[in-house]
């Protein structure tokens, strides 16, 4: 973390690897709040399938000979449950308030990736900060938050937000992990350990885990392509070589692209201040790469 430069832009192959996790995470919003399948069983489910699909290449690195490995594979489950809480938040956010404002508040996950950055001893410039604020500001222009919320709204809310945290979490987990084993190691090892953590969750609560009709059965599949393939392990790809805080901030972008596809699938109207508020993101994520020398 300290010898990381934290405001440098993605570069190669990097950058279509954030293109495809922005467009994945941002149909994320829409199919669950479209979906019925209890929030813990759709966690399972989603985490299950998309850890199955990187065992094979983990098992062909065999990432597990070294101490090191080892420690790395340990905090990729702790990662795992990390994420597993994160899912949980945002899952409920889409339930308690709307696909726009739940996924905008979840997106204050790069605010918080800057906080644990800066405290494990990695340096951000003072403008990048502001910028990293200018493109939270836009982002709740974007969505049009409205303050006379009902208490079933505010608690969604707060849940997103905690999710936001979460996810920052296990972002700057990933990035560490990954300077000792492979992205395919790590995403095997904490999507199955998140798929872990979720089951019993749906089994205490006596959430059914089969039994949904094929439509729901649909849904799942594309979120498990969409929101875990294209998404979560393209994102951890790009954790290899760029920031934690800048990965972060690129998740902003998931909100303009799921308030456009809530309005395509679900019939939620963008708010006004979408169009505006996209600018104002790129102007922010603009200052945050300008790094500051004073």
């Amino acid at each position: 973390m300290k010898d990381q430069d934290h405001t440098k832009l993605p570069t190669g192959r990097d950058i279509p690897f954030l293109i495809s996790g922005i467009l994945g995470i941002g149909a994320s919003g829409p199919i669950i709040a479209k979906s019925t399948m209890p929030v813990p069983t759709m966690i399972m489910w989603r985490n299950l399938l998309g850890g199955l699909v990187m065992v094979p290449f983990a098992l062909k690195r065999k990432e597990w000979q070294s101490s090191q490995q080892r420690n790395a594979i340990k905090w990729s489950a702790i990662a795992g449950v990390l994420l597993a809480l994160h899912f949980i938040c945002f899952f409920l956010a889409m339930r308690f308030t709307s696909v726009a404002t739940g996924t905008a508040l979840t997106a204050t996950q790069p605010i918080f990736a800057a906080i644990f950055v800066r405290l494990s001893g990695g340096h951000i410039p003072r403008k990048a900060w502001s910028g990293m604020f200018i493109a939270f500001a836009s982002v709740v222009v974007i969505t049009g938050v409205d303050l006379n919320l009902s208490f079933r709204s505010f608690q969604g809310d707060v849940i997103a937000v905690t999710g936001g945290a979460l996810a920052a979490l296990y972002m700057i987990i990933g990035s560490n992990v990954q300077r000792e084993i492979s992205t395919s190691t790590f995403t095997a090892v904490c999507y199955l350990v998140c798929a872990a953590t979720a089951l019993p969750m749906a089994m205490l609560a006596r959430y059914p885990l089969t039994g949904f009709s094929s439509y729901e059965w649909a849904l799942l599949i594309a979120l498990v392509i969409t929101a875990q393939i294209m998404g979560h392990t393209m994102f951890n790809l790009s954790l290899k070589r760029v920031s934690p805080a800048v990965v972060a901030l690129v998740v902003f972008f998931e909100v303009p692209v799921s308030a456009i596809l809530a309005f395509l699938w679900l019939d939620q109207k963008p708010p006004a201040g979408t169009i505006p508020g996209i600018i104002g993101l790129l102007i922010g994520c603009g200052i945050f790469v300008v790094r500051s020398k004073r």
